[in-house]
Order: C-alpha cells, then structure tokens, then sequence
C-alpha cells in the first residue's frame, strides 16, 4: 500500500466538468477546446437512421411476387410439356392407322364407312397437330428423313435429295414422331452423258 501511494501523482489528475448547463447561471456553457498534446474526447456516434418498415416491406414483397411469376412461368412450360408429351404418345400409336387409310385411298378402297372413319380419324389427328411430311425432290436431312435405299445419281441435284417417299413422315409441334422412309439420289453424272444412259435403259 505504501508503495502504491508513494507512485501516485496528484499533477496528473485531471478533472472536467462535462456539464452542458452551468450549475450556477444555468446557461449552455461553451465547449471547451483540448489543450496542446491532449487527446479530445472521442465523437459521440452518430446515431444510425433505424430501417424504414415500408421499405423493408415493399422490397419483401417484389422478391415474393418475382419468385411466384417464375414459379408460375415454369408449371406453365412443364404443363404445356406435359400436354405435348402425351399428344405425341398418343398420335404415335394412331399413325399405323393413319397408314392403313392412306394405303386404302391410293387402292381406291377408301369408300363407304371406311371412308367416312377414316377421314373422321385424319381431321382429329390434324386438329391435335398432327402434320404429315416428305415428298420427292426435297433435299435429304437427316433429322426428319430415314434412307432405306439408294436411288441413281441424278446430275441435276447439287445435294443428296429425296427421290422417292416410301413412307411419309409425321411431326407434331415442332417434335418427329417418326422420320419419313426415303430413297435418296445423291447428286453426280454427267449432264450430257445422262440421256445416252438413259436411252439403253
């Protein structure tokens, strides 16, 4: 205790009145400016504005309503994939019948009952989006055409091109449901020899 009492400084104590009003008159006392090599009391801190709740709420709401127009946007594309998914399954097991009235028109056997079921089945499966493709003379494209055969070269095509239509195809928005069976001439000879072989044939 002696020890410590024999370190202590009485010059080095200072002492402030930190008071706004003086305690005496009452009125606003001037601040005072720190005295050369002393630290100045630290700033208060500013005081931090507290969250506006409208603007939280507001914010709050347009992320809501952002994410329920993205939910809504994608049940829409997975339903409309969904419908096209089951029309294609269904016009898919429907085509062997489709094939069956072409076969009997081109024999002229499409008449009577038969006529009247089949061009009934060709208008529902029109109305679904059912669309027939391929004809001869179109350029061969592997997405949407199957070669079954190879036909004579024909000088006159610049690119491998449908000769004939063995089958024709079907699509339905956009989607193959099955390729159309061709005989694909590929582009070669000679223009002038062309006739001559031709004539022997």
């Amino acid at each position: 205790m002696a020890d410590q009492t024999s370190e202590f400084d009485p010059e080095r104590v200072v002492v402030r009145d930190k008071r706004r009003l003086d305690p005496e008159t009452g009125e606003v006392k001037a601040q005072e400016e720190p005295a050369a090599g002393e630290v100045p009391p630290p700033a208060e801190a500013e005081a931090v504005p507290a969250p506006d709740p409208v603007a939280e709420l507001t914010e709050t709401l347009q992320r809501v309503q952002a994410e329920y127009s993205n939910y809504r946007k994608r049940v829409e594309r997975d339903r409309v994939a969904m419908v096209e998914q089951a029309t294609g399954s269904l016009l898919s097991q429907l085509l062997p019948l489709l094939d069956d009235v072409e076969r009997a028109r081109q024999h002229d056997d499409l008449s009577g009952a038969f006529k009247t079921v089949g061009e009934g089945l060709e208008a529902v499966a029109g109305r679904l989006g059912l669309e027939k493709f391929g004809s001869a003379g179109e350029p061969f494209d592997p997405q949407v055409h199957e070669a079954v055969m190879q036909a004579a070269p024909d000088p006159t095509f610049d690119v491998a091109t449908c000769a004939q239509v063995l089958r024709p195809g079907f699509r339905v928005g956009g989607r193959v449901l099955r390729p159309a069976q061709v005989a694909v001439a590929e582009p070669g000879g000679d223009p002038v020899a062309a006739p001559a072989v031709d004539a022997q044939l």
